[in-house]
C-alpha cells in the first residue's frame, strides 16, 4: 500500500447522519480510486485494538465507546501521494481549525465527531487497511 495507497473511515454519527455518500464523492471528485469499502460496525473491543496507540491518552475510553457505537464506513482509496493529499482534502482534527471546504469543515460536529478518519502515515495506512481488509478484498 506505500505511497500510493491510504486507509480512511466514516465515523458512526456521519454515517448515521446520512452523509457518507456525500463524503465518499467528494474523495473520488478529489481523484481518489476506492479499491475496497465496507460498512460494517466495530465491537469495543475491535475499537480498542484499531485505536491501541491512544490507550495512554486521557479521550482513549471515550473514542472506543464512540466508534463502536453505530456503524462505519472503512475505504481503503488509492491516489498518487495518498496520505498526505487525503489528510490535506479531511482538514484539521479539530473541525473549528479546518480549513474552509475540507471534509471535517463540512461534516463534523466536534472535535470527537470528526466525520472521518484517516491515516497519518503509509506504514499505518497499510496497518488499518489490513485491520478491516484481506487481500482478497482489495481491487
Amino acid at each position: 500500500m506505500s505511497g500510493n495507497r491510504t486507509f480512511t473511515m466514516i465515523k458512526p454519527s456521519t454515517v448515521s447522519d446520512g452523509v457518507a455518500g456525500a463524503i465518499l464523492a467528494r474523495i473520488q471528485e478529489a481523484g481518489f480510486r476506492i479499491v475496497a469499502l465496507k460498512l460494517t460496525q466495530l465491537s469495543l473491543h475491535q475499537a480498542g485494538i484499531f485505536y491501541l496507540v491512544h490507550r495512554e491518552r486521557p479521550f482513549y475510553h471515550d473514542l472506543i465507546a464512540f466508534m463502536s457505537s453505530g456503524p462505519v464506513v472503512a475505504v481503503i482509496l488509492e491516489k498518487e501521494n495518498a496520505v498526505e493529499d487525503f489528510r490535506t482534502l479531511i482538514g484539521a482534527t479539530d473541525p473549528a481549525k479546518a480549513a474552509e471546504g475540507t471534509i471535517r469543515k463540512l461534516f463534523a460536529k466536534n472535535l470527537q465527531e470528526n466525520a472521518i478518519h484517516g491515516s497519518d502515515s503509509d506504514e499505518n495506512a497499510m496497518i488499518e487497511g489490513s485491520f478491516f481488509f484481506s487481500g482478497l478484498e482489495q481491487f
